[in-house]
């Protein structure tokens, strides 16, 4: 894993040689070393180790999805605010298989650092509100899972929305 500044640094750098290479005449090393640019900034916009750890995950390979997020050592400073809320939600769905309670703070730090898509953060929501549910929180649950809904504007997690609710009424 690159540091930030390396990535916006080899980006310029890129677009550096690009311009170099439009110059010269090779307009397809040119246009190569944009697409190479543009890499670079994606990169850094969107953490390959936190893509990797979410690619593992789709797999349902738990052990593998915590080898990737070991990897990234200090969160505060080698990601951006969004990465974070990513990072401590990976954490939670992993931590949801073993320990409820630490899975419960990971969740609640992706909640306050926030996540890119509103159906991530409505994911975040309803996967805290079943958490507080088993801990029989019936009132923080409910608000948890009517934010959950308010966020879910595709209907996505619909069923389980409802599935819920159902089991909260016979709490």
């Amino acid at each position: 894993m690159f540091p930030k500044f390396i990535k916006i640094v080899l980006a310029i750098a890129s677009i550096g040689y690009a311009v170099y290479q439009f110059i010269e005449g090779n307009i397809g090393n040119g246009i190569a070393m944009i697409f190479l640019a543009g890499i670079f900034v994606f990169l850094y916009y969107k953490n390959e180790l936190i893509l990797l750890s979410f690619l593992r995950l789709r797999k349902q390979d738990f052990e593998g999805t915590q080898r990737w997020l070991n990897r990234i050592k200090n969160p505060e400073s080698a990601l951006t605010q969004k990465q974070q809320g990513y990072f401590y939600f990976l954490h939670g769905v992993i931590e949801a298989q073993k320990n409820l309670t630490k899975a419960e703070r990971h969740f609640k730090k992706a909640i306050s650092l926030g996540l890119n898509m509103k159906h991530d953060l409505a994911m975040a929501k309803l996967s805290l509100a079943g958490i507080v549910m088993q801990k029989r929180r019936k009132r923080e649950a409910t608000l948890l899972l009517n934010e959950a809904k308010k966020l879910d504007k595709q209907n996505m997690l619909a069923d389980q929305i409802k599935l819920m609710q159902q089991q909260l009424k016979k709490i």
